[in-house]
């Protein structure tokens, strides 16, 4: 196959005009039928008048040869690579050790898969429930103001990232393609095929539950097992190496290939890591507000008048200042046409998180506008600079921001929330203007200067304005902040080796958020992958 780049076209062009472009670009005559798919569709806003869809497609000729020939030193036109997964091993017969994982979010779903995949067998354990009693949990906080600490938008069968706008685009580095590879297990578990090529794709949450469901199914039918209610409480380590994981209720499970998926709020599995030894450090991650805006809004000023053509579909933005006192403010997990929702996974603390449907047809657009937090920043003051950073100290300062909030909002689980224009005028809001907020239960009016550390509020305050310079109305006086954004990332990292093994216990595999070595479903999805292959040649080789 053939590979061509930048193939531009408008954005209300016919089917049969990509066929007609490719033919053009290659030129090829009228009679040679085409074969050819999409690799990657993606839109050019920077030329509001001429919007324009750019397409990435893979073309199947009789001799590409003799055609590649023809376009030497065009380096939109080369041989497609190979984005095909490989599998590195299969488990031979009679091999009896079991791998286990502990989490069962994206990058457990996926070391789970391939491990089966493989022929390995693996033991999920997740501590929460299945994703649709998980899902009932949760609404019963957004609805009723109940927390189950166990059941929640952390915790439980498809992880954070089922509550979540289903992003599945990341930054990382992917020169295997292992990207394709979630990709493409998404879509065989029900994700829309469309996945497979627009520039940002996402499944939205509703979708993400039955895909869930089906790869878990999938998981069994391969030879897998998943256990809910399954809460890890300690290690059993021999000699720097994994030899058992102990459950909540006196169960002690042997296992000597431990993959530990966990997420980036498991603060008490955390601990008794930290208890067994096992080595991590104190790392960065961001903390902020919830800004909530007019999805029409939103539209307008990045699409102009092609704000609303289906084709498009809702907008989106990246935003990111330097603030004045060192400080980064940036915007993350931003959210078209969906809501703020309630994310707390401890009793008496309010966290928000996004998310969106499919559609994203919702009223507002929302995004969390947050900023960097160091490893230093845990220390009080008294002691800053001190020394090296206790590897927990990071969960603390979370949680004292979270219960902070909590009391801001009324102590019900409301949020608090401040009209952007009194943030910026440093007052206390009174009523809602224009932009009716979307977090469940409820947003507090109130004066959130109080809610974060002195230096986020003055770098927010002076970020909102310069975002206002990139997208017109950013700074209106009647979009809401809901606080708090704390969960951006783990708050530490469960440091590994090049063997994707712990730095001192032989066996143990940290993988995905709560490890500090990804942030997004895809990202965790490719860290799961990469993870299951180096346990699988570990523990094929060692027989």
């Amino acid at each position: 196959m053939l590979r061509i780049t930048e193939l531009r076209l408008p954005i209300d062009h016919a089917p049969a005009d990509l066929a007609k472009a490719i033919a053009q670009r290659l030129n090829l005559g009228k009679s040679e039928p085409l074969d050819f798919t999409i690799f990657k569709r993606s839109y050019d806003a920077r030329k509001k008048v001429a919007l324009a869809f750019i397409y990435t497609v893979d073309v199947v000729l009789a001799d590409e040869q003799m055609v590649l020939k023809n376009y030497t030193g065009d380096d939109r036109i080369r041989l497609t690579p190979d984005t095909g997964y490989h599998f590195v091993t299969q488990a031979p017969r009679g091999i009896k050790e079991r791998p286990v994982v502990i989490g069962f979010g994206p990058c457990g779903i996926f070391a789970a898969l391939v491990l089966a995949q493989m022929g390995l067998k693996p033991i999920v354990l997740e501590r929460g429930k299945p994703v649709r009693e998980r899902t009932q949990d949760t609404w019963a906080l957004w609805r009723k103001n109940i927390l189950n600490p166990e059941s929640n938008v952390q915790f439980g069968e498809g992880g954070a990232g089922t509550f979540s706008d289903g992003k599945l685009y990341s930054q990382i580095k992917d020169p295997h393609f292992y990207g394709r590879k979630v990709m493409h297990e998404f879509v065989q578990a029900g994700a829309p095929a469309e996945i497979l090529f627009v520039a940002k794709p996402h499944i939205g949450t509703f979708r993400l539950v039955g895909v869930v469901e089906k790869m878990r199914q999938e998981i069994i039918r391969l030879g897998g097992e998943i256990r809910f209610h399954s809460k890890v409480v300690g290690l059993c380590i021999e000699d720097q190496a994994m030899k058992a994981v102990q459950l909540e209720g006196g169960e002690e499970l042997l296992a000597n290939h431990v993959v530990l998926a966990v997420g980036h709020s498991a603060r008490d599995t955390f601990k008794v890591l930290f208890d067994a030894g096992v080595f991590m450090e104190a790392k960065a991650f961001s903390v902020g507000f919830r800004i909530e805006h007019p999805q029409s809004l939103i539209d307008r000023a990045r699409l102009g008048s092609h704000a609303g053509n289906p084709l498009i579909g809702a907008a989106d933005y990246k935003l990111v200042h330097q603030a004045k006192n060192g400080r980064t403010v940036y915007s993350f997990c931003m959210c078209p046409g969906g809501m703020v929702v309630a994310a707390a996974s401890e009793p008496h603390c309010v966290v928000t998180n996004g998310m969106s449907q499919y559609s994203r047809n919702e009223r507002n657009a929302n995004a969390g506008i947050v900023v960097g937090i160091n490893p230093a920043d845990f220390l009080p003051a008294t002691k800053s600079g001190s020394g090296p950073v206790h590897p927990l100290a990071g969960i603390e300062f979370q949680r004292a921001i979270e219960a902070n909030a909590y009391i801001l909002g009324g102590s019900t689980y409301e949020a608090p929330g401040q009209l952007v224009g009194d943030f910026l005028a440093a007052k206390a809001s009174q009523e809602f203007g224009t932009v009716l907020p979307s977090y469940q239960p409820g947003v507090h009016l109130t004066d959130l200067s109080t809610s974060l550390p002195s230096y986020a509020i003055e770098a927010i305050r002076e970020a909102i304005p310069v975002f206002e310079k990139k997208i017109k109305g950013f700074s209106m006086a009647d979009a809401v902040l809901t606080g708090v954004e704390t969960r951006t990332s783990a708050p530490l990292r469960i440091t590994r080796g090049s063997n994707y093994q712990s730095v001192n216990i032989k066996g143990l595999y940290p993988a995905g958020e709560g490890a500090g070595y990804a942030g997004g479903i895809l990202s965790a999805g490719v860290d799961g992958i990469k993870v299951a292959e180096a346990l699988a040649l570990d523990l094929v080789n060692r027989r």
